[in-house]
């Protein structure tokens, strides 16, 4: 009997695609797209801004580790997660465990101008340092950068790649991996 395929895991900083990216691929792949952000605000009846200030940041971490508990324990999906699923070791053992996770990374430089781009986006993203959200880029992004590495199955730059290019990229990794996946 065939083994379920692996979960395909998007992990990165804010604003590096991995919601569109990963929307993409799940629908190359006619896999499930679960983006772990927007179950938490399906879950918690909030916005992510609403549920932390309302509730505080370590109740957002314990709604998102919840999600990854549950959606890691599933095959065959593609998860987008939050930017921060790798400040915590369990998720990313649960994570791992259950597939393999592309960190979709950027420069400093390539956030700032997306998160100025659309104004949405810094609105739906409450800041994780008293310098709000563009002022923090570079600073919560050095502290994260070796996470995301020491988790990542693969490491993509999205800089100067387009969306598409970027899902049929992985579409490819993937397809080599299941192709050596007895």
């Amino acid at each position: 009997m065939a083994q379920a395929p692996l979960n395909i895991v998007l992990i990165g900083y804010r604003a590096v695609g991995k919601t569109t990216i990963g929307a993409l691929l799940a629908q190359r792949l006619g896999r499930r797209f679960v983006d772990l952000d927007a179950e938490v605000e399906a879950e918690a009846g909030e916005s992510i801004p609403a549920l932390v200030q309302r509730a505080g940041w370590p109740e957002f971490r314990r709604r998102e580790k919840e999600a990854v508990r549950r959606y890691a324990a599933q095959r065959g999906l593609v998860l987008a997660t939050g930017g921060g699923v790798v400040l915590d070791p369990e998720n990313i053992a649960q994570l791992q465990a259950s597939g393999r996770l592309i960190w979709l990374k950027a420069t400093p430089a390539t956030i700032k101008t997306r998160l100025q781009q659309e104004a949405t986006q810094v609105a739906n993203r409450p800041g994780l340092t008293a310098q709000g959200t563009l002022g923090e880029v570079e600073e919560v992004l050095a502290a994260r950068e070796p996470l995301y590495e020491a988790a990542a199955t693969v490491t993509l730059t999205v800089d100067t790649a387009a969306p598409d290019q970027l899902a049929q990229e992985i579409l490819n990794l993937v397809t080599v991996w299941e192709q050596a996946t007895p």
